[in-house]
């Protein structure tokens, strides 16, 4: 079955989308208040972030229990009334897999020590959130390894017992109706077994895409996943076409679809924090690569935000003077390419990032701990900041605005990170109640994924490839051709516009000009004229 191709997925962050008893942080009922609104959008298929049992030091990244909820959400009785709620509105539900590491304080730690890496003498490998990626355990005398935090240990998928404890898993998630999963830096889960030092402490070639990995995906799907109907996409950070192509590949059996970080690469430098502007020339290319590799091969998922994501109106938009022309054609721009869109929680209303002002006010584990290395490093707080305010996680994770009451509607209560001041400008209420909001534009496009098979399986060809401000291109099947063109600036251009009908656009009317930040697709059934 390949019912995710035509899908499109919501991505919920269940600590920031809707809190049901004041106590501040979001919560498996309050996504049940919630699934209406959902529903309205049109969205088949909501992620859900981590709910199980964590202590919390990377929001539920770092598991303790993968069979019990995180009380501070609800209980196993509120889960299986929430996916028994989406079941009842023809939405299907994607949990979030954490595989490649657990908590320190899951059991599997201290009874099983061969589920996890030990070494008498650490390499040199670094931490993804800073520092050494190896933490000195008393107890056994030894180090162990974590790619992220010390207290998310990472386990040995060379040890099967390991492999068969997670497919054990898996499987009772899924028998009890879940619909598939998104898979933490699942292709982190083989390393090189012998965890050589690296020039410069960066260990990835040694962990990324490593040297077992489709053989675990393979046998996972085999084991596990073949056995039901489910959707699967792995996230992959330093993962290329050529690697895409192969794990998403039916034929190999292992993954629908994975999520490339390339084009969220494009505005930083050396590492995230080095901020450059955009090239609009650079994402093209990007993504038309993207296209071309997967098209008749494997499948592309599409996504501009996520919960470790900056908000994409404020990135490549204009969150300003045209936050929602720009939050338009930013839609228009992915939802028109070949893949699986992913929309995450407030996008469809035009959500923006955060500038709050002090370093206190943030809560990411990432962002608190790059704050004290850029410090160390001579950093000044103003640049430090600056690049908090462009880059941050927490620009995502802001309380979703529901309202122009206090909290934006969030809670009743303190909100666990505080809501981004401009909610009383920006939210569902207000989105709702006018009829050319970006949610109902939003709403628009995930219709015409149902109503125009050329979506969903055209080839794509890239069009006006080196111009600066204009990302056009066209997509076409033997019976259908749309073309794309979409301005991400404030200026205007002149365009040659295609025959055939206006399928949607983010201005009222027609222009023989591309206004600042316009989007207009162009739609022509072959034969007709």
């Amino acid at each position: 079955m390949t019912w995710w191709k035509d899908s499109v997925v919501y991505q919920i962050y269940p600590r920031s989308f809707m809190d049901s008893n004041g106590d501040g942080i979001g919560d498996l009922q309050g996504i049940i208040q919630k699934l209406d609104y959902l529903k309205k959008l049109g969205i088949d298929i909501i992620w859900l972030s981590p709910v199980y049992d964590s202590p919390n030091d990377d929001n539920g990244y770092d598991i303790r229990d993968y069979f019990k909820i995180m009380s501070e959400f609800g209980t196993m009785q509120d889960f299986d009334q929430m996916l028994d709620e989406i079941h009842k509105r023809d939405m299907k539900l994607m949990m979030d897999l954490v595989v490649n590491h657990t908590s320190d304080e899951h059991e599997w730690f201290a009874q099983y020590p061969d589920f996890y890496y030990w070494q008498d003498q650490p390499n040199n490998w670094k931490s993804v959130f800073g520092g050494p990626a190896w933490e000195f355990d008393d107890k056994r005398n030894q180090y162990y390894l974590h790619i992220f935090s010390k207290k998310q240990p990472d386990l040995n998928w060379e040890n099967p017992n390991l492999r068969e404890k997670v497919y054990d898993m898996m499987r009772w998630w899924l028998d009890k109706g879940v619909d598939g999963f998104r898979m933490d830096v699942i292709n982190f889960i083989s390393k090189d077994s012998e965890l050589p030092d690296t020039p410069d402490g960066d260990g990835s070639p040694y962990f990324m895409n490593g040297p077992r990995i489709h053989e675990f995906l393979h046998e996972m799907n085999q084991e596990v996943l073949s056995n039901y109907d489910c959707v699967t996409v792995g996230e992959m950070p330093g993962a290329a076409p050529g690697d895409a192509q192969k794990y998403t590949n039916p034929d190999n059996q292992e993954l629908n679809m994975i999520f490339t970080f390339e084009h969220m690469d494009l505005d930083g430098g050396s590492d995230k924090w080095d901020l450059k502007p955009l090239n609009l020339v650079d994402l093209k290319e990007n993504l038309e690569k993207w296209q071309h590799a997967l098209f008749n091969v494997g499948w592309n998922s599409l996504y501009w935000n996520n919960h470790d994501q900056p908000r994409i109106v404020s990135r490549f938009g204009d969150d300003q003077e045209y936050r929602v022309e720009s939050a338009k054609m930013l839609a228009t721009c992915l939802h028109m390419m070949q893949g699986t869109p992913y929309i995450y929680q407030g996008e469809e209303v035009g959500m923006t990032n955060v500038a709050f002002e002090s370093i206190d006010q943030y809560e990411d584990i990432e962002t608190l701990n790059m704050y004290q290395e850029k410090k160390e490093q001579g950093w000044s707080h103003e640049d430090i900041m600056r690049s908090i305010h462009v880059k941050g996680r927490d620009n995502a994770r802001t309380p979703m605005q529901w309202n122009d009451a206090a909290n934006a509607g969030f809670t009743t209560g303190e909100p666990w990170l505080q809501v981004n001041p401009n909610y009383k400008a920006i939210n569902v209420k207000q989105a709702l109640e006018e009829t050319d909001s970006i949610f109902y534009y939003y709403q628009s496009l995930i219709s015409l994924r149902k109503t125009y098979d050329v979506i969903t399986n055209g080839d794509f060809t890239l069009i006006h490839r080196d111009h600066p401000d204009i990302f056009a291109y066209k997509r076409e099947t033997d019976q259908e051709t749309l073309t794309v063109y979409c301005n991400f600036s404030a200026n205007e251009y002149d365009i040659n516009q295609p025959s055939g009908e206006i399928l949607i656009q983010n201005y009222e009317s027609s222009h023989e000009k591309l206004r600042p930040w316009e989007a207009v697709v162009f739609y022509e059934k072959k034969g007709e004229s």
